[in-house]
């Protein structure tokens, strides 16, 4: 028996090449997190596989698979209601009572769900006196954050080879803003609390926070090799691993 696997690929759309989050093609697509996937499905959101087997005797077997590269399941329009465009308590205070110092208040399409496919998101960030928002970065998303209450200083490094570092002092009316991808932090350096609020041009921008990640990840990364890349004994790598 012969037989041949025609392997297709079809986007959404195209636009999902040039863009993290594309432009939707429908008013809205709320996010439904309990449905199974069959019904309705998030625009540009979806990489479908078709595969194709063609047996000798000319007998044709289609297989379609979903895999959600992005986004959530639409909700059916009709069952649609406003709360699913509602977020409360962004006024609340963030518990700062930790390591850092600062809490993160997220407002995506996990807590929003109206969020879905519209390329936004937002966030609250509370500082106790000295405390950070440590290095990170947002994979799919630039930030602009503006400060509500406090001083703080905010900066960014440029990518390899020149690791530029860009900093300002921001207080109280400030707008930063962070360019997707970028290493990024900020810090409290009033005499009170501090607060921020960040917008980011993605549903779902992704958090990667540079000393979590690396002495933190699961499996641990091999301690020579985080002791060769910042040039320390592999002890000091180990008595840093063992705080995360």
């Amino acid at each position: 028996m012969s037989r041949f696997i025609i392997f297709g690929f079809l986007l959404a759309t195209c636009s999902i090449a040039f863009a993290s989050d594309p432009s939707p093609l429908q008013d809205f697509c709320v996010a439904d997190p309990n449905s199974p996937g069959k019904d309705y499905i998030s625009q540009h959101m979806v990489l479908i596989a078709i595969f194709i087997d063609v047996h000798i005797h000319n007998k044709v077997s289609i297989f379609v698979y979903a895999v959600f590269v992005n986004g959530a399941v639409c909700k059916d329009a009709n069952l649609v209601q406003a709360d699913d465009f509602l977020f409360r308590g962004l006024h609340l205070m963030g518990n700062t009572s930790n390591d850092v110092g600062s809490n993160v208040t997220a407002v995506n399409v996990a807590s929003l769900p109206g969020l879905n496919t519209l390329g936004i998101s937002m966030a609250r960030i509370d500082f106790a006196t000295g405390g950070i928002n440590p290095p990170h970065t947002h994979p799919r998303a630039t930030e602009v954050l503006t400060v509500i209450e406090g001083s703080l200083l905010a900066g960014f490094v440029t990518s390899n080879p020149e690791n530029r570092l860009i900093t300002k002092v921001l207080v109280k009316g400030d707008v930063f803003v962070f360019p997707q991808s970028l290493i990024h932090f900020q810090k409290n350096i009033g005499k009170g609390y501090a607060i921020a609020i960040a917008g980011l041009s993605s549903q779902n921008p992704g958090v990667i926070t540079i000393a979590n990640a690396m002495f933190g990840s699961n499996p641990n990364t091999a301690g020579d090799v985080l002791a060769k890349a910042f040039q320390v004994d592999i002890k000091v790598v180990h008595q840093i691993q063992s705080k995360f």
